[in-house]
């Protein structure tokens, strides 16, 4: 026992020396009792329903099976990369195939930038994407469920380098947003009797912390008149109007907007948007032309990370990049994106743990019937009693816009269903 009280105050004293007591002590002891009571209640399932929505992916995938056999003119194993892709680049005479020594390449990113083009090519990745959701989600989540019909997930709040929770058995944050049939799996989460589910979600919340640790005026300054970010971005890259900005300027405004963030290359922004190299170089330019203050601060960000081997969020957490002294070129680019993102992504991970602890305890505090079932990335779903819903709306909000004092405001989306599809 002495030995371990010996460990504990070395681990400690570490701990302050590298500036990571107050978040150790003040967020990540706080946030386990708050993974412990999520892990208990658990969330409800509609067993009846999650056996329709398999046999309705079952439907869909047969469907697409005997379209892609029939364009294909014969029959072939869809889910043998060996297969489709003699199929798609030798038989169909599919130009853009990547040969590799075991054959031609069907990896995502190789058949994404191709179905636009064919429509076989985008039914692959459809069938793809549903027969994933028929064996991760419907197959999966039946073999979850526990008493009271509940699933019962385990979170992980010390997985991922940049703090951000994780779930597994089963993991409930990675549930498919891109297509319909994805989405729909929400509908099977239900509240138990006499509730509803509440959603809040923080808006544009790494844009924001972008803001304030940039220090970018104009950022900031449109985020406390809360323009519209999207469009304004557009309305200086694209040199238009603010009010002429179309919808396909926004929509690409908004992919530099987020793609920033990461650390994004001319070249990734071109995938992202089907334009080419020069196109989205000129795209990152003018952004960083619009908000000069941002760009010297990712330069900076990565400058410090070569001198001292790590970045470190607002509250002190650091992911160590050792990939910025790699010889290798792409592991010093990936370094860089690292260096660039991890400090907003992550601040942004310890924002939302704050604002769990918050809500938890202002919950308990007031002997409440709600509670916090679950948490995904930017977004808090609250099981809430229905004479307590205009009380929890009034807790999310304020714990969660309060939960960190930034040049820029927070902002939380609220939604409320019967089920977690119609809260989202």
């Amino acid at each position: 026992s002495y030995s371990l009280l010996m460990s504990r105050k070395k681990m400690e004293e570490r701990l302050f020396r590298e500036g990571m007591g107050e978040l150790f002590y003040h967020i990540e002891m706080p946030l386990t009792f708050c993974l412990y009571e999520m892990e208990r209640e658990g969330i409800k399932i509609r067993k009846e329903e999650l056996k329709a929505y398999g046999e309705q992916l079952i439907g869909r995938i047969s469907q697409l099976e005997e379209e892609i056999h029939e364009e294909a003119g014969e029959n072939f194993n869809i889910q043998s990369p060996k297969q489709l892709g003699e199929i798609l680049f030798e038989k169909m005479g599919i130009k853009g195939g990547k040969k590799t020594k075991t054959g031609y390449s069907t990896a995502a990113d190789v058949l994404e930038k191709l179905a636009p083009h064919y429509p076989i090519v985008n039914k692959v990745l459809e069938y793809r994407g549903l027969a994933k959701l028929k064996s991760t989600y419907a197959d999966g989540l039946a073999a979850c469920i526990r008493e009271e019909d509940r699933i019962h997930s385990t979170f992980n709040q010390t997985i991922t380098a940049t703090g951000r929770i994780s779930s597994t058995e089963p993991n409930l944050q990675n549930i498919p947003v891109r297509m319909e049939l994805g989405r729909l799996i929400r509908k099977v989460f239900v509240p138990k009797e006499g509730y509803v589910f509440l959603d809040a979600d923080y808006s544009q919340i790494e844009l924001r912390i972008l803001a304030h640790m940039s220090g970018d005026e104009r950022l900031i300054e449109a985020y406390n008149k809360a323009e519209d970010i999207h469009r304004m971005t557009a309305s200086e890259v694209f040199h238009t109007p603010f009010e002429e900005v179309t919808d396909l300027q926004r929509r690409n405004a908004k992919a530099v907007n987020f793609g920033i963030v990461y650390g994004i290359s001319s070249f990734g922004l071109s995938q992202d948007l089907s334009i080419t190299r020069k196109e989205a170089k000129q795209y990152i330019e003018k952004y960083f032309d619009t908000y000069p203050q941002v760009k010297e601060f990712l330069d900076c960000l990565v400058t410090k990370a070569k001198e001292k081997g790590y970045v470190s969020t607002l509250y002190g957490r650091r992911r160590p990049v050792p990939e910025l002294s790699s010889s290798n070129f792409m592991q010093r680019s990936f370094g860089e994106r690292v260096a660039m993102n991890a400090p907003i992504q992550g601040t942004a991970a310890d924002i939302i743990k704050i604002a769990m602890i918050q809500v938890s305890q202002e919950l308990k505090k007031r002997n409440m019937k709600s509670k916090l079932i679950l948490q995904v990335h930017d977004e808090l779903l609250i099981e809430t009693a229905k004479e307590e819903i205009e009380e929890v709306k009034s807790i999310l909000k304020e714990k969660m816009q309060g939960a960190a004092d930034l040049s820029v405001p927070l902002e939380v989306d609220m939604h409320q269903g019967n089920n977690w599809y119609e809260a989202k």
